[in-house]
């Protein structure tokens, strides 16, 4: 198969339609390391297990209509200073109690 060559306009194209697609990866790397250190954080205070704790974050997107980068982004701010708008902590807190606490093996039970 050959390929015919391109003039400058079309390289150009090229050029501009890759560098697009290169900032979207860039930009869904980001977010997928935002939303894996939400889940982290879910995991850790609430005690459930991590696809409990996808779960929990998409469920809390979906309900809020808040985009999962941007309800990802509130949880860290959570974890760290314990700050988190009210419909969202109420709805973490119905889910936690519906997805958890898992028991820690070894532990005494809970109450």
């Amino acid at each position: 198969m050959s390929r015919v060559p391109q003039g400058p306009d079309d390289q150009t194209a090229r050029i501009f339609e890759l560098e697009r697609e290169v900032d979207q990866l860039k930009e869904a790397v980001a977010s997928h390391a935002v939303v894996d250190q939400a889940i982290g954080v879910i995991v850790a205070l609430g005690r459930v297990p991590p696809d409990e704790g996808w779960v929990i974050l998409k469920e809390v997107s979906q309900h809020t209509n808040i985009k999962l980068r941007h309800v990802s982004e509130l949880i860290l701010i959570w974890g760290r200073s314990g700050d988190i708008p009210d419909e969202i902590r109420a709805l973490l807190e119905i889910l936690l109690d519906r997805h958890g606490p898992t028991q820690i093996p070894g532990a005494p039970p809970l109450e």
